[in-house]
């Protein structure tokens, strides 16, 4: 069953809000089935998502495909079909002292159609994610997937198509003026994963209809070296961060603040970590293709702009770049300020700056002076420093002696701050996210408070005043 390619986003909405309005409350079976109907899609067409996002890209691995897009999408599926009953229940308790014994409950409630705006770069999981917590929580979905990745975006569609009843979750593909259309509509809640700057357009538009937006944007994740940290490790972890996927991760590592004794030994290092992890990268295919032209382009001309304005440009292979097939060679800038594009802008590919610090509150101090990031990256030993650098910087998530990883963590909310985004998502988090927590007063038959009706006496404010000294 093929999913027609032109659908009106607008009509789309409307027909869903018909049909959720007469099942308001979805059960647990009916949760549960369109969590593994989502499952079945996945497992069952593995090689034609790996095959089609590889032909968007070009060069896409198979492994980084399977690893940081199959593998924890099905994982957040499964923890949902694992928790999601508990989620659903309310939680009740008891009222507060002056109100006793009144009790109160929280309602998870679904807060009815969820739009989600998908990104090129990491165009499964970053469906599938909010897709897995929107349903869980009880909602009919509509997905806009991304113009860049044509062929997985037809194949997402698909699928959908064919696994989901067609009331239930419905595939948006178009170009930007379909985007814009989409994040105009007044759906219950938007989610959002791309840039900074596109953010503000989709939460200027969602504003005329007072839509709740949830975004995850991006910003220049920094990667601190402390003075214990064990080095070789940090590097190795650095680069995996930065090249998988050829840096084109919201949450890969932007530039690196490390001792200014370091910096010749980590351009060693690196160089030997980046051989070691991507060898022959002139014939390696384990090395992902940059997605888009212009995406090529603009990381040439940040890397070439900065050495035009001083700074030098270190590779980490002896391979050449590949302009035909948007292969870029991963390489270090060294000598970069804040005045070069390459310092202002996210970088989303294989150019890691380098920024050397005297002292650690230094390199605090850079952080906290720049707008705050969607990730932050740690490496040292002595808790104290982690402490120091915790206490006194922002960011959206913090790993801890390794990068990329909390993302993946079910338990942990992801999202941004400030400018790297708004509200969070993943497991129990995103069940929140994507329901309505209804508050409830439930009144005892027996109770107090015609105590405090008019007229008002004596037995009045002695009351009020029993009630005003203990709170």
């Amino acid at each position: 069953m093929n999913q027609p390619d032109r659908l009106d986003p607008a009509a789309e909405l409307q027909r869903l809000r018909l049909v959720q309005a007469r099942d308001p409350l979805p059960d647990w079976p009916t949760r549960a089935r369109r969590l593994r109907a989502l499952e079945a899609a996945l497992s069952q067409h593995r090689e034609e998502i790996g095959a089609a996002i590889n032909a968007d890209f070009g060069c896409r691995p198979r492994e980084e495909t399977d690893m940081l897009e199959v593998f924890p999408s099905l994982s957040a599926i499964r923890h949902a079909l694992r928790h999601g009953r508990r989620w659903m229940k309310p939680r009740r308790g008891m009222a507060s002292l002056a109100f006793l014994p009144a009790r109160t409950e929280l309602r998870p409630q679904p807060l009815g159609v969820v739009g989600i705006i998908v990104p090129w770069n990491y165009p499964l999981f970053l469906a599938v994610g909010p897709l897995v917590d929107a349903l869980v929580a009880g909602n009919r979905v509509m997905v806009k997937m991304s113009e860049f990745t044509p062929r997985f975006s037809q194949l997402f569609a698909e699928l959908v198509a064919r696994h989901f009843q067609p009331d239930e979750v419905i595939v948006i593909n178009g170009d930007a003026s379909v985007a814009q259309a989409f994040a105009a509509l007044p759906f219950d809640h938007l989610l959002f994963t791309g840039s900074t700057a596109v953010g503000h357009h989709v939460m200027r538009s969602a504003a005329a209809h007072l839509t709740p937006v949830t975004l995850e944007l991006g910003g220049k994740s920094p990667a601190i070296i402390g003075p214990s940290a064990r080095f070789e490790h940090a590097v190795e972890r650095i680069l995996l961060g930065k090249l998988i996927n050829a840096g084109q991760t919201c949450i890969a590592p932007d530039y690196v603040l490390l001792p200014r004794t370091e910096l010749a030994r980590f351009t060693a290092t690196a160089r030997e970590a980046a051989t070691r992890l991507y060898p022959d990268l002139a014939s390696n295919r384990q090395y992902a293709s940059i997605a888009t032209d212009r995406h090529y382009q603009r990381l040439v001309e940040l890397r070439n702009s900065a050495v035009n304005a001083g700074a030098r440009s270190e590779n980490l292979s002896d391979a050449a770049d590949r302009p035909e097939q948007r292969v870029l060679t991963p390489a270090l800038l060294v000598g970069v300020n804040d005045d070069m594009p390459v310092m202002r802008e996210e970088i989303f590919g294989p150019l890691l700056p380098l920024v050397p610090y005297d002292t650690l509150d230094e390199a605090i101090s850079y952080v906290a002076s720049h707008p705050r990031p969607l990730a932050l990256y740690l490496f040292e030993q002595d808790q104290a420093r982690i402490d120091q650098v915790l206490a006194r910087t922002h960011a959206g998530g913090v790993t801890l002696n390794d990068t990329i990883y909390h993302i993946a963590q079910h338990r942990l909310p992801f999202g941004g701050v400030g400018p790297s985004g708004m509200g969070g998502y993943h497991g129990e988090a995103g069940f929140r996210t994507f329901s309505h927590m209804k508050p409830v007063f439930r009144q005892a038959r027996l109770n107090g408070v015609g105590l405090f009706n008019p007229p008002y006496g004596k037995r009045f404010w002695r009351l009020l005043e029993i009630l005003l000294r203990r709170g």
